[in-house]
């Protein structure tokens, strides 16, 4: 697969090669008692390099270059094995060397493994991955929707966006729009739905592109579009897997609309087909019911200040301690 050239690192790189038919005569002009430099320190050996004419330029030193490094040098646990990534993604990582293929692979797995419990964490060894293999087009997938996961909405927008250059697969248009919708900019995410390429996602995908269009609507305020834009067929067809989130999107958009009793019959239809409780439709429900739901948590915080209060004396404040002279 062809790879566009990094033209940024290439015009670094020519930084201090001097222009085509500059020559010095050999003799000395007024103020060189010291040798020119490019404003990254004094020439020397260390700074040079030899071109392929035998001429020498500086190495000029390049701060994207540097990042990247510092982004690579995340730590990796020792149980972290390059066979643990998915073999196709795995197959994309070929154009590197086997080194720097495995290293990259120890840290996909590592931002897999870490996305939901410590999505921070998971991004920093996704950047590592794409600091080393950056125009690898499964990478910065990887580094997008780990991003996506973490609220990183631009940088996640940025990564799919290269990803979709360099597979030229649609597959990840819903996030991108829902990048742009948690960026302030519903109409972007109405423009990326419509995509010229929407209609090849597979329906699982078709489906969410249709919740997070009906979304940037009511970001809009066109909450009678948003309900018109969801009703297809699949929102009453046989089962699907997406059909709980479909429908409990659905619900969603009565419910804003002002449309109370709709959204109850539509959350209870949702409920029906949500087997492994992907949805809240059940809590929207007995919210809808006037249930008032309280946090377990903050009952026993309470009860243990309670019982603190409880061990004092009447006359003890907070602040005093029992006499303890007999």
């Amino acid at each position: 697969m062809a790879r566009p050239e990094d033209s940024d690192a290439r015009r670094a790189g020519r930084g201090g090669r001097p222009a085509a038919g500059d020559k010095t005569s050999g003799r000395p002009t007024a103020g060189s008692g010291r040798p020119a430099t490019s404003g990254s320190g004094p020439s020397t050996r260390a700074n040079r390099t030899r071109t392929g004419a035998g001429e020498e330029r500086e190495w000029v030193y390049d701060p994207r270059r540097e990042a990247r490094r510092q982004l690579a040098r995340v730590p990796l646990p020792d149980d972290v094995a390059p066979g643990d990534l998915d073999i196709d993604v795995r197959k994309e990582l070929m154009s590197l060397s086997k080194d720097t293929a495995d290293l990259v692979a120890r840290h996909l797995v590592m931002a897999g493994r870490m996305m939901d419990e410590d999505p921070v964490q998971a991004l920093a060894h996704a950047r590592a991955a794409r600091a080393l293999a950056g125009r690898v087009g499964a990478v910065r997938e990887a580094n997008g929707l780990v991003a996506y996961v973490g609220g990183e909405w631009a940088e996640a927008l940025n990564e799919l966006r290269t990803a979709r250059r360099l597979s030229g697969s649609p597959e990840h248009l819903a996030v991108m729009a829902d990048c742009e919708r948690a960026l302030g900019r519903p109409d972007r995410a109405l423009l990326v739905t419509q995509d010229p390429q929407a209609d090849t996602l597979e329906p699982a995908a078709r489906v969410e592109l249709l919740i997070v269009a009906a979304g940037a609507r009511r970001d809009l305020g066109q909450l009678d579009a948003a309900i018109v834009s969801l009703q297809v067929k699949a929102l009453e067809g046989p089962a699907r897997p997406w059909t709980a989130r479909l429908r409990y999107a659905y619900a969603d958009a009565l419910l804003a609309a002002g449309r109370e009793e709709e959204a109850r019959s539509w959350f209870a239809k949702t409920l029906e087909v949500d087997e492994e409780g992907g949805t809240d439709a059940e809590d929207r429900l007995l919210e809808l019911d006037g249930v008032v739901f309280q946090d377990l948590h903050e009952d026993d915080d309470e009860g243990a200040a309670n019982e603190s209060a409880g061990d004092q004396s009447p006359d003890q404040t907070p602040d005093q301690t029992p006499d303890q002279t007999p």
